[in-house]
């Protein structure tokens, strides 16, 4: 959808051209019977439709129009109304889990062959992580996003109606690949929040995303009990259709951070350069690859362990156990506020994973006597998670201002990674080991990440080591990572502004000297010559302003 506009307005000024150097000849009996009308309005007429329904689409209300003088403000209402839209849209990876034998017996067809569909879900998440989310840095992000909700919900449609597992299955796939608006949302957060308050404001984004998961998963399991899986699914259609409505109406257009920069082979290429340059990039990558690992691991497992013997819980109460997460997100935008954006984000990102491991460990040696080892675990192992990715977050996004969209590509890319590891290997270790193996496992996993946060403190700038000191308090309160100064995308400093005035009042002062010395009595007078080559020079120097305004990053 963002490439229709150009093309149509290429199109149009090669229609204007040809009328003009080719114009028709005027009408006679030679060439009355042709029908012209015919063949020359019906293109138009499609043209013109095409073009009415784009600028439908792409219209901005006044309110969230892009003005480089007066940019729009974030708010807290724009981060909630990006949380809200990133949870119900993560949200569609999940509907299916709870209810594949429903969807079994529905096609008609073997449950292995409907569990294919969360690993292809998963693999399109992962295409569109890797190939949609760098374009974040290249393209203006209301369009870009709002588009993509669009697609997604439109072919969400052809879910709702089918009756082949086939085209089910490769609709999945491609609805998948557009599901990554929350990895939209989430760097323009971090563009648009203050540094000194960009990870309560990435906790608020985090707590919708996961709060979407966990909706998904009960809402899908309790309303099969009592009407079709269809049913599910056109809800989600709705609510998408919503998320599309209300971007639509209240997402603020901001220019692209490169707008005459990259190309998309380039902003591709850039990503694996960015892992060779930032030390802190990496360790981030690395911790979040292990974390996510246990946080799979444990959810995969946890069924097999609710199911079975000393428990034997039913599905409906294995699915309401995942409300524990309610406190992480409840607790997360709190310790971010009061924690993260107060310390250095190292601090939060030991404290996140002692909390994985603390969880990790009752959960695995308590769970197999009593239930509340589980509980904890998955309390603990929830906001650690949350507490160490946002920290990781917070610290990567002040390395490359331009390109946090690659920057998250290259940290998401790995929380996947580790996501499907942690999967593999929790089923792998449980069918041999049983429920302790496969939590010592994660005990391993989680030693792993802690001791890639020992190795490179959080002041040191080459790849290993504590150099600049143990503290963790902040050395710029108003930065992000507490070292990095650093200003909010799209905002004007005031120092631009006097210094333009103090340049012009210096030039005045130069040009009544030089036309005092030139004899001239009222040198700055209208008529001058003096004044009417700076007049001159000013408009020419003011037009070039209106062409190109630099926005200090």
């Amino acid at each position: 959808m963002t490439l229709l506009g150009p093309v149509l307005n290429m199109m149009s000024r090669n229609d204007k051209n040809d009328a003009q150097t080719n114009p028709l000849p005027p009408a006679s009996a030679s060439n009355a019977f042709i029908p012209q009308s015919t063949s020359l309005t019906t293109p138009q007429t499609s043209i013109s439709i095409w073009r009415k329904v784009y600028n439908i689409l792409t219209w901005v209300p006044p309110r969230c129009r892009w003005d480089p003088d007066k940019p729009p403000q974030f708010s807290i209402s724009m981060n909630i109304l990006f949380a809200f839209a990133a949870g119900f849209t993560v949200a569609n990876l999940y509907y299916s889990h709870p209810i594949l034998n429903i969807l079994a017996q529905d096609f008609g067809v073997k449950y292995e062959k409907v569990a294919q569909i969360p690993t292809v879900m998963q693999a399109g998440y992962a295409a569109g992580l890797l190939f949609l989310c760098p374009l974040g840095d290249l393209l203006p992000r209301r369009p870009f996003v709002i588009g993509l909700v669009l697609f997604t919900a439109t072919m969400w449609l052809g879910l709702c109606i089918t009756k082949s597992l086939a085209v089910f299955t490769a609709i999945s796939f491609i609805v998948a690949i557009t599901t990554v608006t929350p990895q939209l949302m989430l760097p323009l957060v971090g563009d648009l929040a203050p540094p000194h308050r960009r990870a309560t404001a990435l906790s608020i984004v985090v707590s919708g995303l996961m709060l979407g998961i966990l909706v998904a998963r009960v809402l899908s399991g309790t309303m099969t009990n009592f009407v079709t899986w269809r049913s599910v699914y056109w809800m989600s259609l709705g609510l998408q259709y919503l998320i599309f409505v209300m971007l639509w109406l209240f997402m603020p257009d901001y220019p692209s951070t490169n707008p005459t920069g990259l190309n998309y082979f380039q902003l591709l290429w850039s990503i694996l350069v960015m892992l060779t340059k930032h030390p802190v990039l990496v360790q981030a990558c690395v911790t979040g690859f292990f974390t996510s690992s246990t946080f799979t691991c444990f959810w995969t497992t946890l069924t097999f362990l609710l199911a079975g013997p000393p428990y034997r819980y039913d599905p409906l109460t294995v699915g309401l156990f995942g409300l524990i997460g309610i406190a992480a997100m409840c607790f997360g935008p709190l310790y971010a506020r009061l924690v993260t954006d107060r310390f250095v984000p190292h601090l939060s990102v030991l404290a996140g994973e002692a909390l994985c491991l603390a969880g990790i460990c009752f959960g695995t040696y308590i769970g197999r006597f009593n239930i509340s080892g589980p509980i904890l675990q998955a309390a603990l192992l929830d906001f650690g998670m949350q507490t160490a990715q946002i920290a990781n977050r917070s610290a990567i996004y002040a390395i490359e201002p331009k390109r946090r969209n690659g920057v998250n590509t290259a940290f998401m890319v790995f929380t996947f990674c580790g996501q499907l590891m942690g999967t593999a290997a929790g089923s792998h270790i449980y069918a041999r080991g049983g429920w302790i193996a496969s939590g010592s496992a994660s005990v391993g996993f989680i030693g792993c990440a802690v001791l890639t946060m020992c190795v490179r403190g959080p002041w040191e700038k080459k790849w290993v080591g504590w150099r600049g000191g143990w503290s963790m308090i902040k050395k710029d309160k108003k930065s992000a990572d507490g070292k990095t100064a650093e200003v909010a995308h799209h905002v004007r400093e005031k120092g631009d502004e006097e210094v333009g005035r103090r340049e012009f009042g210096e030039e005045e002062k130069v040009l009544a000297e030089l036309a005092a010395e030139g004899g001239n009595e009222e040198p700055l007078k209208e008529g001058s010559e003096v004044e009417k080559e700076r007049v001159s020079e000013k408009s020419g120097r003011s037009s070039g302003e209106d062409e190109i305004k630099p926005v200090k990053i």
